[in-house]
């Protein structure tokens, strides 16, 4: 027995004799990326609760990555209105966390109902949302070499993007493409959008930051050659690429155990000239900070 529990929407499972198992009698579930779990939604939130609102529609598309060789799923967000037809919309990626998939930033991040509330509001422009895997196996995160092709990143430039801004209504270009993420989500945000930096007018980064800079390389199995600063160098002092972006955003709870990791980040870009919007707030590393996040962000997005 618990409670009272603050409103939002948690994940839960019944432990059976060391087994963890799903509720039997309840069909809400979310994905993991090699789990599956029951939730439950505490009734109460202003920003992420279902309401009495224009709903926009939610899709699961599989599409074909020729860089995996293999069939890969993501989410698609649709705006409500969308299907009337006419107008192109603009897009914004949002990348979930390790452990999970592309189904957990709706089923338990309820981007879908945030976007709709807001979206209904007049707080946040109509947006494609298109959420994708950002596992390339089911073995889980495993950082890439430093220095080495990551397999997600070169699914989503050379594959996932280019599908799903051919396949709906978007306005394909920087001033109308925003993308964030969340932990593991974050460290790829950073790996896809500044090495991109003419491609992407809106970053955001929540309960993360750049994994690799801040790795032991003193360590007896150190990566040798240069770091992702040094690799990124022309694009982080790049005057040009800098007049284009609009907005780079980081968030982290001050109990995160990657919040060094984040403020580090921060001192990083703003050595480098970016003008980081940078809020640190109560709480962890968990889903009740991100839908935070993700409602602070989402009315940012080009304005």
């Amino acid at each position: 027995t618990l409670g009272p529990i603050n409103p939002g929407t948690y994940r839960y499972t019944f432990n059976v004799d060391g087994v963890a198992v799903t509720d039997p009698r309840s069909p809400a579930v979310s994905e993991s990326n090699n789990n599956l779990w029951s939730v439950v939604n505490v009734p109460g939130s202003n920003f992420s609760d279902t309401k009495d609102v224009p709903h926009g529609a939610l899709s699961a598309v599989t599409y074909y990555s020729k860089s995996l060789k293999k069939y890969r799923r993501m989410h698609v967000y649709t705006p409500p209105g969308y299907e009337k037809g006419g107008g192109k919309y603009p897009v914004f990626y949002l990348l979930h966390g390790a452990g999970d998939s592309d189904d957990s930033w709706t089923s338990v991040g309820r981007a879908n109902f945030i976007l709709d509330n807001l979206i209904a509001a007049k707080k946040a422009k109509p947006m494609i949302v298109v959420m994708p895997a950002g596992h390339t196996s089911t073995a889980g995160f495993r950082p890439p070499t430093p220095g080495a092709p990551d397999e997600f990143v070169t699914d989503f430039m050379t594959d996932l993007m280019p599908y799903a801004e051919s396949h709906y209504r978007i306005k394909a270009d920087r001033a109308n493409r925003a993308i964030a993420g969340l932990s593991m989500g974050g460290n790829q945000t950073i790996n896809i959008a500044f090495p991109h930096l003419d491609q992407f007018s809106h970053i955001g980064v929540y309960s993360s930051g750049l994994f690799e800079l801040f790795r032991n390389r003193n360590a007896t199995n150190a990566p040798t050659g240069p770091n992702w600063e040094q690799r990124n160098a022309a694009q982080l002092d790049s005057p040009k690429l800098k007049k284009g972006l609009k907005l780079v955003w980081f968030g982290v709870g001050k109990d995160d155990f990657l919040l060094d990791t984040s403020r580090n980040t921060v001192t990083l870009f703003k050595k480098h000239g970016f003008n980081v919007v940078d809020r640190e707030t109560a709480g962890g590393h968990t889903w009740i900070n991100w839908r935070d996040y993700l409602n602070e962000f989402a009315p940012q997005l080009f304005q």
